[in-house]
């Protein structure tokens, strides 16, 4: 690194974050190790929290892309100066695609034996509710109408087609991106924007139309008879709000360690914005998919949330609403609370971990007999996959040649920010 201003500013990763990164995913392998070897039980929470935390390294890898792809086909130039940030996200997401299809496979075919009705099954440990043998086959003691009606969706052979093949695509998109932006520096001109603007604008079409049937595929479909129309977006506002706070975070750990100095409050600002707008958007998808159930009472709707409302899950179902709607209203209101570097960073991280109790209400219920609180699995596995995202990504952030897209048009228009 030269100088904290300058233009050829590279980011170096060492010291106390590439050593803290390292020893939680040491933690995570240890949690998920001894949950395979302490006994059933346990081995379907390892199952169901890799699941979540897997789906969620996914997801705020590709809020990345999506976030380059929308600044570019707005044509926006006050994200150019910290776009390196989701770049680096997007730098990932192939990995984190690998680890999701990993460990989805690993719970297909994986079988253990359940008492279903009196009689002993052998199920998956991962979408039992429409792969487990016999339920799509007219005649068998399995055979379940509802899951035969939807088989050409919840089949294996189109779960895999859809997974590899949207996530290639999202892989690719994001990669394509973040090489042209790279190009830019090197090449000049207006030829890299021009098409980086087209990749983004062709993304979004296809990211618009195509994320809630991953969502669809990867977490609805573990309580198949159930559905939503709005989960998709449900989802989709999750995945986002859950990027922009760890992009703010990551922005704002780089700035306290010296890098990207051209940044100022009024960037800050605008990430929050965005945090804040995107917050009651979940909100109201959220409320609009519990209250029209709640209000309607048809059973094979309600009973989705039925489950959430039992005890064991009752106080984290009315926590997730605090943690993701209370927390950003009362604390990035106001247009003085979204300049605050310590106020900005301590909401992403309440954020961060309402997001991950929000995907834990989507998945627990549906994969597990029984709540047991949280122990070493959901503790160990997040503290890994935590560690691995930082790991990645700040290691991602380093490859750059500079922290700043130095020939991008709006450069200019981005290091003079101001609201």
């Amino acid at each position: 690194m030269k100088t904290h201003n300058s233009i050829e500013e590279r980011f170096q990763f060492a010291g106390t974050a590439k050593t803290i990164s390292l020893a939680a995913i040491v933690i995570g392998v240890i949690a998920i190790a001894l949950g395979f070897i302490l006994g059933e039980e346990h081995v379907q929470r390892t199952y169901s929290n890799l699941l979540l935390m897997s789906y969620y390294f996914v997801c705020v890898c590709m809020a990345g892309v999506f976030f380059c792809a929308y600044q570019y086909a707005a044509q926006a130039g006050w994200s150019a100066s910290l776009i390196r940030i989701p770049q680096a996200f997007a730098r990932v997401l192939p990995i984190a695609s690998v680890i999701l299809i990993v460990v989805v496979s690993f719970g297909l075919f994986n079988e253990h034996e359940v008492i279903e009705h009196g009689k002993k099954e052998m199920v998956p440990y991962l979408y039992a509710h429409w792969a487990t043998h016999g339920l799509t086959t007219v005649g068998s003691e399995n055979y379940d109408a509802i899951i035969a009606g939807k088989a050409p969706f919840l089949n294996i052979k189109f779960f895999y087609v859809m997974l590899i093949v949207l996530l290639g695509a999202y892989s690719y998109f994001g990669l394509a991106l973040t090489k042209a932006s790279v190009a830019e520096d090197t090449e000049g001109g207006m030829s890299n924007y021009d098409k980086s603007f087209k990749l983004a604008c062709t993304f979004l079409v296809i990211f618009g139309f195509t994320f809630p049937i991953f969502a669809f595929g990867v977490i609805m479909s573990l309580e198949a008879h159930w559905f939503s129309t709005m989960f998709g977006w449900y989802n989709l506002a999750a995945m986002h709000v859950s990027g922009l706070a760890l992009i703010a975070l990551v922005m704002i750990y780089l700035q306290k360690k010296g890098y990207m100095q051209w940044l100022h409050v009024d960037h800050m600002h605008s990430l929050g914005k965005l945090i804040f707008g995107f917050s009651i958007f979940w909100t109201y998808v959220w409320f609009a998919q519990f209250f029209l159930t709640w209000y309607a009472n048809i059973p094979e709707e309600s009973v989705y949330f039925y489950k959430r409302w039992e005890p064991e899950y009752k106080f984290w179902f009315w926590l997730n609403i605090v943690m993701n709607f209370l927390a950003p209203l009362l604390l990035l209101m106001s247009r003085d609370a979204k300049r605050v570097m310590n106020r900005m960073m301590w909401t992403c991280i309440i954020l961060i971990a309402g997001h991950w109790l929000d995907y834990y209400l989507m998945i627990m219920p549906g994969t597990l007999e029984s709540h047991r609180g949280f122990g070493i699995e959901e503790i160990g596995i997040f503290l890994g996959f935590a560690g691995l995202f930082t790991f990645l990504v700040l290691n991602a952030l380093s490859k750059f040649a500079s922290l700043i897209p130095k020939k991008h048009p709006f450069l200019d228009e981005s290091l003079h920010h101001h609201i």
